[in-house]
């Protein structure tokens, strides 16, 4: 193995490790110690690998959500389903991964969202980015359903797209807060109606 493969792949734990602890945590209460001992790479090397924490709080963000994007481009890819029937089984994946229960480091726009948005400028950006993506997504799933009839919108599919984002995501958050799904639950009864399913 090389070393730039080496240098590329105790990057990538770093990050990894940080993901999982920082969905349980949040982003300021972890030190980069507590991710570099749990992730089992010398203290001292951090800076090679990153600029800065900041640097190291994008870098978190943006593998997060190329990793979130493939897996919201699987579901609504999938084969012999309806446009309509895929973004549903978007939501569904949606409701069981941000559930009130440990999320594994797949709900890091939810746990890190209003925390960082006013520490960092680029970890904004990140957020800005990849949560713009999310909603290109969801407005292109819901124009496809429009042109296979599959589902209805009483409006322009991307602004349905952002606020139908908006609701799971403030969803999410009331979820954690009651430490309870019914606020996912609403969402997914909300987001049938919107879509006049």
């Amino acid at each position: 193995m090389s070393v730039t493969t080496r240098s590329a792949d105790t990057r990538r734990l770093i990050l990894d490790t940080a993901r999982q602890i920082m969905a349980r945590k949040g982003y300021s209460a972890v030190g980069i110690n507590e991710v570099l001992t749990e992730a089992g790479v010398p203290k001292g090397s951090f800076y090679h690998y990153f600029a800065s924490k900041d640097a190291f709080g994008e870098a978190i963000l943006r593998g997060y959500f190329a990793d979130y994007l493939a897996d919201m481009d699987a579901v609504l890819s999938r084969s012999g389903r309806t446009s309509a029937e895929r973004l549903m089984a978007y939501w569904q994946q949606w409701r069981e991964t941000q559930s009130v229960g440990e999320c594994q480091g797949r709900c890091l726009a939810v746990k890190l969202g209003a925390e960082v948005a006013d520490l960092s400028e680029p970890m904004r950006l990140a957020l800005m980015d990849g949560t713009g993506a999310v909603v290109d997504r969801i407005g292109r799933a819901i124009a496809g359903g429009l042109e296979d009839g599959s589902l209805a919108v009483d409006g322009d599919p991307g602004e349905v797209a952002q606020a139908l984002y908006d609701m799971w995501l403030g969803a999410s958050v009331m979820s954690k807060i009651h430490r309870s799904p019914a606020p996912l639950d609403t969402a997914t009864a909300v987001t049938r109606g919107l879509l006049h399913l």
